[in-house]
């Protein structure tokens, strides 16, 4: 009976596939999901045939054998016979029973093909490497069993295999994923909620704060729903002298994490809390408003000065030059009166300083790096 469960598993899957390639749910389910689909249906479709044809061809009908049972079994693997010929005889006659069943090894075959086909045209199907062994043993087995009933005449004698009728006494049931069953941590619970601490938020380091009640009043009251927020802040209560501001999210009381916390939980807890007082965590969402400081190759607000800027600074020197000082020269008949000596010792020397030519002057001192932020 294994060949008429495996044609109902067969078409179990190819009515699953035809489904997942209707219009409106093709675009919501993954091909890798079509695609298996299809090479199962194949596959089992191949299996069916397979075994149907090692049925007919490795099982004779014994004087012992009960032939009703066995009429009604052949006869229920088929809507008609093939040929036509009474269920009894086939049973009976070897060579028609061997027509047959190489006609489903052909069969099986082909789909075994079809199978390895879809299966090599899908990329994530090719990593599992265990489906392509399984589709690739059961090809090979079908072929050494039909190499061993091999015949010249095969060709003259050819036949197309026949439909069989799916049936099957096991009732197809929705089965929930073992997945289900197992207990799993968020690994960013810890974060808190993502519409609040997201990477599109900029938050400040938790600060620790010391929370002393004064005649059971905190000093300020709270507002929203995981995490909670500080509002109505007493600017003369202990809290704010230790650098509660208005606007802040407490996020923890002494041990318990508050994030998800609703305003009644964090309420309940801080209503506990003795004259000794209890730490509590706060954070604070930083302005995002202020623009950046604008970045070219000519200025960079608040850091060093670009190779551009200093080539701007030496062009204004070279253009200006009353902003330079300029020392004023003696005349040849002077020096020697002013030094009152004629030596040669009193000649003056060249000027090398900064007040010099300009391509006499000492290179000045760049950025070490190319690549510094500062350049661009």
């Amino acid at each position: 009976m294994c060949d008429i469960t495996s044609w109902q598993v067969s078409e179990m899957y190819d009515h699953v596939h035809q489904s997942m390639i209707q219009t409106p749910i093709k675009d919501n389910v993954p091909f890798f999901w079509s695609t298996m689909a299809q090479v199962k249906s194949s596959h089992y479709r191949s299996l069916a045939h397979y075994f149907t044809a090692t049925a007919l061809m490795d099982h004779e009908v014994n004087p012992s054998d009960d032939e009703d049972q066995q009429e009604k079994a052949f006869s229920q693997m088929y809507d008609a016979m093939p040929d036509a010929h009474p269920p009894l005889d086939i049973l009976k006659n070897t060579k028609e029973r061997q027509r047959i069943g190489k006609a489903h090894l052909r069969r099986a075959i082909l789909e075994h093909e079809e199978a390895l086909r879809i299966y090599s045209l899908c990329r994530e199907l090719r990593r599992l490497d265990i489906l392509g062994d399984i589709l690739q043993a059961t090809l090979k087995r079908s072929l050494a069993k039909f190499a061993l009933h091999e015949d010249e005449d095969e060709f003259t004698d050819y036949m197309e295999a026949p439909d069989i009728n799916s049936k099957t006494e096991q009732k197809a049931e929705m089965e929930v994923p073992g997945s289900t069953k197992v207990k799993v941590t968020d690994l960013f619970q810890r974060l808190g909620p993502l519409s609040v601490f997201s990477a599109k938020q900029r938050w400040t380091a938790p600060r620790t704060i010391r929370l002393r009640p004064e005649d059971r009043d905190i000093g300020f009251t709270l507002k929203g729903d995981g995490p909670v927020q500080i509002q109505s802040l007493d600017p003369l209560c202990p809290a704010a002298a230790d650098g509660l501001r208005e606007g802040d999210y407490l996020v923890g009381v002494g041990e318990v994490d508050c994030k998800w916390s609703s305003v009644t939980e964090v309420t309940r807890l801080l209503r506990d809390v003795d004259e000794s007082g209890v730490d509590i965590r706060v954070v604070s969402m930083m302005d995002t408003s202020q623009p950046l400081p604008p970045k070219s190759a000519t200025y960079c607000g608040g850091l060093p000065k670009t190779y551009s800027m200093i080539c701007l600074a030496f062009n204004d020197e070279d253009k200006n030059p009353k902003s330079r000082k300029v020392t004023k020269k003696m005349s040849f008949l002077s020096w020697g009166l002013k030094n009152k000596s004629a030596s040669t010792l009193s000649l003056p020397t060249a000027d090398h300083s900064a007040s010099g030519l300009p391509w006499q002057r000492p290179c000045p001192a760049f950025p070490s790096s190319y690549n510094d932020s500062a350049l661009y």
